[in-house]
């Protein structure tokens, strides 16, 4: 297990959104919920924090209200190896209120924001032909969700 945890403070929907991205991701699910007790900021037997797994990484989210607001200065990165893999996590994340952004950046129902990112993006970026990443970097920078075709046509000029 990582000795880093990412944590997430969501207004009073932890338990729905660890609920929703165990649902999305494979080899993902819920471990661990704690609740408030009699006295807590929000009705008793309301989650506190929710331990849960995506894909390996655990994360703990935390509803503590609507104080501090998730902002794009924190994403979750998500490497896709196929365009299906980016269609699909796009389509699950931005579903009943997410939100597309620019360069296959996302924000989700709850504010939190997604990369989706199949790896051909980094390899292409990389190019040792300076013209070529950069006609990618260009391609990139015109997309939402970033196709990975459109990448490839770009590099080939």
């Amino acid at each position: 297990m990582s000795k880093i945890t990412p944590f997430l403070w969501y207004d009073n929907q932890a338990e729905e959104a660890a609920e929703l991205y165990s649902s999305i991701f494979k080899n993902s699910r819920v471990l661990e919920v704690s609740r408030y007790g009699e006295g807590g900021p929000f009705p008793a037997g309301t989650a506190m924090t929710v331990t849960f797994e995506l894909d390996g990484q655990r994360i703990i989210a935390l509803n503590g209200g609507p104080q501090v607001p998730f902002n794009e200065s924190f994403s979750l990165y998500v490497r896709c190896e196929t365009q299906e893999e980016v269609d699909e996590l796009w389509e699950k994340l931005t579903r009943d209120g997410g939100e597309p952004g620019k360069c296959g950046w996302l924000t989700d129902r709850y504010g939190l924001s997604w990369q989706i990112i199949p790896t051909a993006l980094p390899e292409l970026m990389n190019d040792p032909d300076p013209q070529r990443a950069g006609r990618v970097v260009q391609a990139m920078l015109g997309m939402q969700k970033i196709d990975i075709q459109g990448l490839r046509a770009a590099a080939a000029g």
